[in-house]
């Protein structure tokens, strides 16, 4: 914790405080170790239900965050008027390297992005640019899981390359025509909204011309064929196609023609906090890695000696220390760019460096921690697979390393 304000210190030590008291016995009770030990894909998965989370699980995640709401701790990012405490980038990004560093449990499992300081996207996109009709029906029934919202950009056709998606909106007298298909929109199979990208006017693949709405999901012609089945399981991933699905103009969000924008707004925000989480993971394995070796004999000699298994621990353990510099440093800067009324896109390369480089170190850790621990690191009885494919999809979403490369090298070069 060297570094952090005095403050963020006293928060980490409340949170401990309240993780103990309240999730932890909750985690031991009625067997829901089951959901964290090596049964936890098997006691998630309804495999004979598309692969959805079972019922029972969703139900402890959501006891879970009501005792942190109830605890103070869930809004702890959000602004005061919403029940937040107006928490900083400093703060959310040494909150979610700590809880992740405590390896897998209740407190903070990102599989599904469940954590008891919440990383509560949709209720701050709607507190900056919903209508009042929207906030009134959305943000606290988001907060308390009373209605969900998912995220439609991503097309069977185009990921990254968001501003080439085929989706269109068309006017007709008061309403809007959505016609496409989205894939990849997590959390469809519990929400009451999609929150979906449409072309309404411009040329293909550009920014200009892309106008959001909140879809609800149980409008004529918006269906859910099926789940993608992923690494990590389970799947909340749903494909989804839209045939002649009408929406009044108060379905719109945001400014007609420029959804992109307001899918930035946020964007930086949630990069620092994935790499911080990322970190957090990272750090766990390379500490549990070094434990083992320390415990281990082979050859009548502790696996810690052995430089083989040193080096490669070493390199990991230094990348993770100029990390947390780069991702405080960063988060500062987000912090500063608030403060003063800068963009943060002036500090979106660093952001990217962050995010990009602690989602291949916690993969490269997984992995290293599974090779220390021989086959029992293979095994499920050890979180180190469970972690490894979680943290993987994170170098491909939310503008895969490529992509966050390509804005490094942008201001490197000049192309920004």
């Amino acid at each position: 914790m060297s570094g952090l304000p005095s403050d963020v210190v006293d928060l980490l030590s409340e949170l401990d405080a309240f993780v103990a008291a309240e999730i932890a016995p909750l985690q031991e009770q009625d067997d829901n170790q089951r959901f964290f030990d090596h049964r936890r894909e098997w006691a998630r998965t309804d495999f004979e239900n598309d692969g959805l989370p079972r019922p029972e699980w969703e139900a402890l995640l959501a006891e879970a965050r009501r005792r942190a709401d109830a605890a103070g701790f869930l809004r702890y990012a959000l602004p005061s008027e919403l029940g937040g405490r107006d928490g900083s980038d400093v703060a959310m990004a040494a909150i979610r390297e700590h809880l992740a560093h405590q390896g897998l449990g209740l407190h903070n499992d990102l599989q599904n992005e469940h954590s008891v300081v919440g990383n509560l996207i949709f209720p701050q996109l709607l507190h900056l640019f919903g209508t009042d009709d929207q906030r009134a029906e959305l943000i606290e029934a988001c907060i308390t899981g009373e209605k969900g919202i998912a995220f439609g950009l991503s097309e069977p056709d185009h990921g990254s390359d968001a501003t080439w998606l085929e989706t269109t909106a068309v006017r007709d007298g008061g309403d809007w025509v959505i016609n496409g298909a989205k894939r990849w929109n997590t959390g469809i199979h519990a929400a009451t909204h999609d929150l979906v990208f449409a072309r309404t006017s411009g040329e293909s693949g550009k920014a200009r011309g892309i106008t959001a709405f909140l879809v609800p999901t149980d409008s004529p012609g918006f269906e859910v064929p099926f789940y993608w089945w992923t690494f990590t399981m389970p799947t909340d991933h749903g494909e989804v196609v839209l045939r002649d699905v009408r929406v009044p103009d108060s379905a719109r969000f945001g400014a007609e023609g420029d959804a992109l924008a307001v899918a930035q707004t946020f964007v930086h925000e949630n990069r620092i906090r994935q790499a911080a989480s990322s970190l957090g993971a990272a750090q766990y394995c390379i500490d549990r890695a070094v434990g083992y070796a320390k415990e281990r004999h082979t050859f009548g000699r502790a696996l810690s000696t052995r430089q083989a298994v040193q080096w490669p621990l070493v390199e990991l353990h230094t990348e993770a220390e100029m990390l947390r510099s780069l991702i405080r440093d960063t988060a500062a800067d987000l912090d500063r760019c608030k403060a003063d009324g800068v963009p943060a896109v002036t500090v979106g390369h660093r952001v990217s460096m962050c995010n990009y480089r602690a989602n291949r170190l916690v993969c490269e850790a997984a992995d290293r921690a599974m090779q220390v621990f021989g086959g029992l690191g293979y095994s499920r009885h050890e979180p180190f697979e469970h972690i490894y494919r979680h943290h993987r999809r994170y170098r491909i979403t939310e503008g895969a390393e490529e992509v966050q490369m390509r804005r490094v090298a942008g201001q490197l070069f000049g192309f920004l």
